[in-house]
């Protein structure tokens, strides 16, 4: 699975695009960001304020409970204003 980072959430996380393999029990993106804090540091800064953070699963929206299975990419950023 790709997992792709975007404005501070990629500066906190130290990058901006990685492919890994998910551990078989996680089913959804509160999981899929509660390994990546498990993983170092900079994750754990990155995703220190779940309130701020933005994803997207095969670049349609989601949030938390959005499932993973199945997926090819998901996305965190930040939120987005302006037009």
């Amino acid at each position: 699975m790709k997992l792709l980072y975007f404005a501070w959430v990629k500066q906190k996380a130290g990058i901006a695009e990685e492919d890994v393999t998910l551990p078989a029990a996680i089913r959804d993106v509160a999981g899929v960001i509660d390994w990546l804090k498990s993983r170092g540091e900079n994750y754990a800064l990155a995703f220190a304020d779940l309130a701020v953070i933005r994803c997207a699963v095969d670049q349609e929206h989601g949030d938390l409970a959005t499932p993973v299975a199945g997926a090819s990419e998901i996305a965190f950023f930040p939120p987005v204003t302006g037009g």
